[in-house]
């Protein structure tokens, strides 16, 4: 709350004068809006039914009080915080003449867009670590993820992730708006900011190229190497069940891994002047899309979800069945 407050401060004595912006979404046609308003309504339930139900699978069932089914619930946890932090409003805009949003609800928005996509991006290299243990020093995995460890790398995962968007949000106070306040995008994102900005952004490239260095290329270069040195241990195994048993362990985390890159190198990985309305588009990709995928991804292959969803449902009924 003292952080919005200072940031409401910072807005007001901002000199550009921006009070608000008004985002334009991906499309001002008319007939457009009703088909965008019902398949994002859609595409934003399944995201929370999907990631709710693994929330509470995972809580209710001991079997899977695990490291990895850990770091699965809060990775859910993140995606149902981050698809409630656009798409709401986004609905909102679609059913409404009055696209505006306040300069503060906007620094707000990106301040939590910015701290929870970094929060997905280590809590999935925490997950590879845990696959990496598991695997290849499976001997020494109740230490290596003893559940104080456990917590201590979710607390550094949401220390870093606080700071990281922190650390934007208060850098875009200083940046003065004085031409368009017209978005293109679905909510406020930092490259679309900057495009509007009429004062020097250099700082704010400069520190966006540190930070998400350290945030994103090194997490990104650590998974590399954990699944390198997993599929040279997998390829040690004699047995082919084994070979496969152990793949498959993995298969769900390198599936949302892909997903999540490439839908964030779709949107980032090209420079700022070049970005357009199409880019618009990408950014639904793992805005939407990813929060909404996971869920599947995790639970659809694999054998102690299906159980603990099935004991979530029908209780007793399921354990007699099986």
């Amino acid at each position: 709350m003292l952080i919005l407050q200072k940031v409401g401060r910072m807005g007001g004595g901002n000199q550009s004068g921006a009070t608000e912006f008004l985002l334009l979404g991906i499309s001002e046609r008319p007939e457009d809006q009703q088909v965008l308003f019902w398949m994002f309504l859609s595409m934003y339930l399944v995201s929370v039914v999907g990631n709710v139900l693994i929330i509470l699978a995972i809580s209710f069932d001991s079997r899977l009080h695990t490291p990895m089914y850990f770091f699965l619930a809060n990775l859910s946890f993140t995606d149902l915080f981050f698809v409630t932090n656009t798409v709401p409003k986004m609905l909102v805009n679609l059913q409404s003449q009055n696209k505006a949003i306040s300069y503060v609800g906007c620094l707000t928005q990106l301040y939590f867009l910015v701290s929870l996509v970094a929060l997905d991006n280590l809590i999935l290299a925490t997950m590879a670590y845990d696959r990496y243990v598991a695997i290849c020093c499976p001997l020494h995995y109740a230490t290596a993820m003893s559940p104080s460890l456990c917590i201590l790398f979710l607390t550094l995962c949401w220390v870093f992730s606080v700071l990281y968007g922190l650390i934007h949000t208060l850098l875009m106070t200083k940046v003065t708006f004085c031409g368009s306040r017209k978005i293109h995008y679905i909510f406020c994102e930092m490259y679309v900011l900057l495009r509007l900005a009429c004062s020097n952004t250099q700082i704010n490239h400069t520190v966006l190229i540190a930070t998400g260095s350290f945030i994103f290329l090194i997490p990104f270069g650590f998974m590399i190497m954990s699944y390198v040195w997993i599929v040279r241990a997998i390829l040690q195994i004699p047995s082919a069940s084994s070979k496969y048993k152990a793949f498959s362990t993995c298969a769900s985390h390198l599936a949302v891994v892909s997903l999540f890159y490439g839908t964030l190198c779709m949107v980032y990985l090209k420079p700022l002047h070049t970005y357009s309305m199409k880019d618009s588009v990408a950014t639904v990709m793992y805005a939407v899309v990813t929060p909404m995928m996971n869920p599947f991804i995790y639970s659809l292959r694999n054998k102690d979800m299906h159980g603990a969803l099935g004991k979530l449902f029908l209780g007793k009924a399921f354990q007699r069945f099986t």
